[in-house]
């Protein structure tokens, strides 16, 4: 291994890569990382030196109030490389300010913006052999931030550990999606942590997406925790429904996360001249829609599938099967949005940052 400092961030190269054992062409999604990883540890009050290491694993002690109160917050992001070979961000601005969003509802402490900025680009410089051109190709990239202080009193953790993760990624599709509409179960409730991209929402789905799973769907489309009426997310996505020409999505809320993909749709869609309403949508509205004829499409949008389209729903044991239309808004604006991303197409809103 060798050892250098780029701008205050200590620098551990590996002493060999493990690139050559990898099938770019036959990833399967989050399970292959990169030779290095970003660390900041939080101790007695201050930030720590930061470093880039050899990725491996590390020991924690049995008492860390992660595994006991369930302090943990995460991001999830994508670079991109260019026909030119230069590696580009989609709106980090926006992962980082939520990110600390997360730390202050999860009382953890927030991460200053160079170890979170600088961090993640100079390790994406180190491991930039491992970010590969073309449409469909993207490096995952998962931040996040656990507490590692010790003891089982129920209070907040003194210590943190604030970590970047890479993870090269081809086009994700999970195939044709059917969704059972929540009658029961919630995502999130008010005065909750649903806002927040906290460990502990995405636990508390996987029971009800087992239950829906064995029933033959695929994900669940969360209904608020008081009423469930109003439609909110589509497992771990936002989700969008098209009636007639009108394109209709939840306003976020102390339920419902605020999306990076979702605000760039509607942003994108607006501009195409696409009708977009941001407003509670009533489970009672979408079945009538589906009735009459009106409803058109649903596709979830998120950072892994960008968009997701959904084929039917089911609601009170009857289940509604969506047209099959061509042109539709889901293929638009995830071909829009992926070229963007991928410097296919001019950047006109400013959303790309280079590495």
């Amino acid at each position: 291994m060798s050892t250098t400092q780029a701008n205050k961030i200590e620098i551990i190269k590996a002493a060999t890569s493990k690139i050559n054992e990898v099938d770019f062409d036959n990833l399967s999604f989050g399970s292959v990382f990169t030779d290095h990883l970003f660390e900041c540890d939080y101790i007695n009050g201050e930030w720590q030196q930061p470093v880039i290491k050899p990725y491996a694993p590390f020991l924690l002690d049995p008492s860390a109030k992660v595994f006991h109160y369930g302090q943990a917050i995460f991001e999830g992001m994508k670079a991109y490389k260019d026909e030119n070979n230069d590696i580009w961000l989609f709106r980090p601005d926006e992962n980082y300010k939520r990110f600390n969003a997360s730390a202050v509802r999860m009382a953890m402490p927030e991460v200053p913006e160079f170890i979170f900025m600088e961090g993640l680009k100079q390790l994406l410089k180190l491991d930039e052999a491992w970010v590969k051109k073309g449409n469909g190709s993207t490096m995952y990239i998962r931040p996040f931030m656990i507490a590692t202080g010790t003891g089982v009193v129920a209070n907040p953790s003194e210590d943190y550990k604030f970590m970047i993760l890479l993870s090269p990624a081809k086009a994700y599709y999970s195939g044709e999606v059917k969704v059972l509409i929540a009658e029961h179960y919630s995502r999130a409730a008010n005065g909750g942590i649903g806002a927040a991209k906290a460990a502990g929402n995405y636990a508390a789905q996987f029971y009800p997406t087992t239950l829906a799973n064995k029933q033959g769907f695929q994900q669940v489309i969360w209904t608020d925790d008081a009423t469930h009426t109003k439609l909110e997310e589509a497992g771990t996505m936002n989700v969008f429904f098209r009636i007639n020409d009108t394109l209709l999505t939840a306003p976020v809320s102390e339920r419902i996360l605020d999306g990076i993909t979702r605000k760039s749709l509607i942003d994108m869609a607006k501009k195409e001249g696409i009708s977009v309403e941001v407003r509670p949508v009533l489970v009672s509205e979408l079945v009538e829609a589906s009735k009459n004829g009106t409803l058109k499409e649903i596709f979830g949008a998120g950072t892994a599938a960008v968009v997701n389209p959904i084929a039917g729903y089911s609601y009170k044991d009857v289940y509604y099967e969506l047209p099959k239309i061509e042109n539709s808004y889901a293929s638009l604006l995830k071909e829009k949005l992926t070229n963007l991303q991928n410097k296919l197409t001019e950047d006109t809103f400013g959303w790309t940052v280079k590495v």
